[in-house]
C-alpha cells in the first residue's frame, strides 16, 4: 500500500510532463512549417492544412492567429494544449520564445 501511495502520484506527475510535451514539441513544429510558408508565400497563413506536409498530433489543439501590417500577415501567435495535459503554450513570431 506504501509503494502505491507514491507510485501513483508520480507516474501521474510523469503522464502529464509527457502530454505537455507533445503539446511544446507540436507547437515548434508548426512554428517551422509557418516559417518556410512564409518563405513560398510571402505572409503567414492560420490554416494548418495550408501547411504542406505538416502533420498534426489529433490529441493537440493548435491555434494560430496572424497578425497583419497594412494588407500582409507578418506575424502570428501559435497556441497549443494537450487534451490530457495541463499547460498551455504560446509561441509569438517569427522568432519568439515558447511561453
Amino acid at each position: 500500500g506504501i509503494l502505491a501511495a507514491i507510485a501513483i502520484p508520480q507516474f501521474s506527475a510523469f503522464r502529464a510532463r509527457a502530454y505537455n510535451a507533445s503539446a511544446e514539441s507540436q507547437v515548434r513544429h508548426a512554428a517551422a512549417f509557418l516559417e518556410a510558408y512564409f518563405v513560398d508565400n510571402d505572409t503567414y497563413t492560420t490554416d494548418t492544412t495550408a501547411l504542406e506536409g505538416y502533420v498534426d498530433d489529433p490529441q493537440v489543439t493548435i491555434t494560430i492567429v496572424a497578425g497583419t501590417s497594412g494588407n500582409i500577415t507578418d506575424s502570428y501567435s501559435i497556441t497549443g494544449v494537450h487534451d490530457n495535459g495541463d499547460r498551455t503554450y504560446t509561441l509569438t513570431g517569427p522568432g519568439g520564445q515558447i511561453q
